[in-house]
């Protein structure tokens, strides 16, 4: 299947790479004339502007969105919406609003252009391990787009169903059209809002590990070794998970992870999701003390936030900004 892709960022690259793997054949545009370049290289076809982009494509034509969420993205789908033709996709795969999707779905539908929104997590790993992906819109287009989906989603990765569920379905193959538009971010900006609560929990025990060198009582005043007890937790225990891995290897690299300041940037969906928890009467007390200890650490940072930090980086790439203070 034919697909264009716009940014190639630390994921929209990787996506594409991952397509071609699969035998999809990719046409590739970004601002940064090198990007470009660098997967024309790898056998995808680049595009010098979004005209050009849209020229290379057959009818029905099939675009992935991959851009901050916000006013670049506003910017590009507005562009697209003039350039496509009746019967044309756009996909977005960023961490739009889900009210953005329905707004620009209906404003798509106008003009015959269908929209898809499609929540991905899989961070810089995905090319690896594949995508999570969580999606919305039409079912047509939807359907018509399960060869990209499929190979982009990890697959049932050795893993069973969850006892008692009956097999089949998209789901355990890690893809899974979650409704109309909207829907697909919906699910993702509640995914990342929970992502938000695990890290902050991992991020916490290690940092009340880290000072029980300053116990009240001498006798109870341990100097453990944080990354050893990250990779004893990797096995076995009930808290085993991809974060803790991600944690694990950040603390192996650098126990004292001296190479972050400890800013933790958050990305707007934690924020949507605890608009969304009180617009529904859903208490989130974990997930906002989550969200709230993130802007806490843009004053003075503690280890813990380090160690966010070092989280966001493993699985996203994500590079503290630079800020004075």
């Amino acid at each position: 299947m034919q697909l264009g892709i716009i940014g190639l960022g630390r994921m929209g690259g990787n996506i594409a790479r991952r397509l071609m793997a699969h035998g999809h054949s990719c046409v590739v545009f970004d601002t940064k004339a090198a990007a470009v370049g660098e997967l024309a290289k790898e056998g995808a076809a680049g595009a010098s502007d979004l005209r050009n982009l849209v020229l290379q494509l057959q009818q029905p034509r099939a675009l992935w969105v991959m851009l901050p969420a916000g006013e670049i993205t506003e910017r590009t789908i507005h562009e697209l919406s003039g350039l496509l033709q009746s019967g044309d996709i756009v996909i977005d795969g960023g961490n739009s609003y889900y009210r953005d999707d329905i707004r620009r779905a209906q404003m798509l539908q106008q003009k015959g252009i269908h929209f898809v929104d499609a929540g991905t997590s899989g961070g810089v790993w995905g090319l690896e391990r594949g995508y999570c992906l969580m999606i919305g819109g039409e079912h047509g287009p939807v359907q018509h787009l399960d060869p990209v989906f499929a190979a982009l989603a990890p697959g049932k990765s050795g893993i069973p169903p969850a006892e008692g569920r009956a097999p089949g379905g998209t789901a355990e193959l890690g893809y899974l059209h979650c409704g109309p538009a909207g829907a697909g971010h919906f699910v993702k900006m509640i995914h990342n809002g929970i992502e938000y609560g695990l890290m902050e929990a991992y991020a916490e025990g290690f940092d009340i590990l880290r000072h029980a060198t300053s116990a009240a009582h001498e006798e109870e005043r341990y100097r453990l070794d944080l990354p050893e007890i990250a990779e004893l937790w990797r096995r076995g225990s009930v808290i085993s998970s991809w974060l803790l891995d991600l944690t694990a290897s950040a603390l192996a690299e650098d126990p004292e992870l001296s190479r972050f300041t400890g800013y933790v940037e958050d990305s707007g969906e934690g924020r949507w999701t605890l608009m969304s928890a009180i617009e529904t009467g859903v208490p989130a007390d974990v997930l906002s003390s989550a969200l709230y200890a993130r802007l806490r650490s843009r004053g003075e940072a503690l280890f813990a936030d380090k160690l966010l930090s070092a989280m966001r980086h493993e699985f996203g790439g994500h590079i503290e900004p630079k800020h004075d203070g």
